[in-house]
């Protein structure tokens, strides 16, 4: 009996990881999706995963050719793509490319990076705005 109640209580124990799912999302940053659009050269690109048990976001973004040093990135949402949105998660330290982070994300902010409703961006001193931008998809 000992032994059936241990059993029991190790598997609920670890039964909500095997509902965790990693999910990918990338993003082609570019100034042709900045709103409004812009002639700098800078791309860059998005990758990040999403633990939906953790709720962290991991990301990694590479970019070049910008204007200038980048200035500050954000997430932003909830935004479709030509659409522009408020700083959902920022990016806490500016460094040259690779950037690299994470975030935890509230229960709102997973939506809508699920539903395709966030966009990343990079700004420099030329493009206070943003100078390339790309919509965050799986």
């Amino acid at each position: 009996m000992k032994t059936a109640l241990l059993t029991a209580a190790a598997f609920l124990a670890f039964t909500p990881a095997a509902f965790a799912e990693m999910v990918n999302y990338k993003a082609d940053l570019k100034a042709s999706s900045e709103v409004p659009a812009n002639d700098s050269k800078g791309t860059g690109a998005l990758t990040a995963t999403y633990d939906t048990a953790s709720k962290k976001l991991t990301y990694s973004v590479t970019y070049k050719d910008l204007t200038g040093p980048a200035t500050a990135a954000h997430f932003h949402g909830p935004a479709a793509a030509g659409v522009n949105a408020g700083v959902a998660v920022p990016v806490k330290e500016m460094v040259p490319s690779p950037l690299k982070g994470e975030a935890t994300l509230t229960d709102e902010q997973a939506k809508q990076l699920s539903d395709g409703q966030m966009y990343f961006n990079i700004h420099t001193a030329a493009n206070k705005g943003g100078e390339i931008r790309g919509q965050v998809t799986k």
